[in-house]
């Protein structure tokens, strides 16, 4: 019952069983914008996220625009958080990212992306460090294909495709991690036994010049 319950979420996302619950039925207040990004739920549903135009302006400030001030500002990001944790569960979603563009979705980090946020972001300490980061790449880096479980275990390229929706499933159980792309095998691993088996589910906004969009985001407790 619950594999035909996922494979109608990859067909049909729009019907869903009643016990999935829509993590955006009540818009964005069961969840925490962290850093400077602009999240919004459309009148569709659909959440963007995205810089305004004022980011530009750090740039005028006083003091000289070498290289190290210009990585600080155009890295910097953004991460939308749910305001809940969650343990063993399923999560379903479609995403949009302009090309090139990245982003990610966070499972487990007890940060709640502290790091990334931070005005010189410290690499050594984001949601991928702490907890697990899905990747989301298009043609960003081609180093950690979408769907991978990034520092932890590579997915194939080619299972998304750029400048369209892309469904990712993630199947978080506390001895595995799988990741789904529009219906394949993306990824696996057993996890990191250092790493909580519990904590909130994030959303990635990686930095001043990717614009990205979700829908349907789904979860299924078990």
């Amino acid at each position: 019952m619950r594999h035909a319950i996922l494979a109608l979420l990859l067909l049909a996302p729009a019907a869903v069983a009643a016990d999935w619950s829509d993590l955006t039925r009540n818009g964005l207040d069961d969840w925490e914008v962290l850093g400077e990004g602009h999240w919004r739920v459309r009148s569709d549903g659909v959440v963007t996220a995205y810089f305004s135009h004022d980011r530009q302006e750090e740039l005028a400030g006083p003091g000289p625009i070498d290289r190290e001030r210009f990585v600080w500002w155009s890295t910097r990001q953004s991460w939308l958080y749910t305001k809940r944790e969650f343990e063993e569960f399923d999560l379903h979603l479609e995403y949009w990212v302009n090309t090139p563009g990245n982003s990610g979705i966070s499972i487990r980090d007890p940060s709640r992306a502290r790091c990334g946020i931070a005005e010189r972001p410290d690499y050594e300490c984001t949601p991928s460090k702490l907890g697990y980061e899905i990747q989301i790449d298009s043609e960003y880096t081609g180093r950690w294909s979408t769907g991978s479980i990034y520092g932890f275990a590579r997915a194939p390229e080619g299972l998304a495709k750029p400048d369209e929706w892309n469904r990712i499933n993630i199947k978080s159980r506390t001895d595995s991690i799988r990741v789904y792309v529009n219906g394949v095998l993306a990824s696996e691993h057993i996890g990191d036994p250092e790493r909580p088996l519990k904590g909130p589910i994030g959303l990635q906004l990686h930095d001043v010049h990717s614009f990205v969009m979700f829908r349907n985001l789904w979860i299924l407790e078990r």
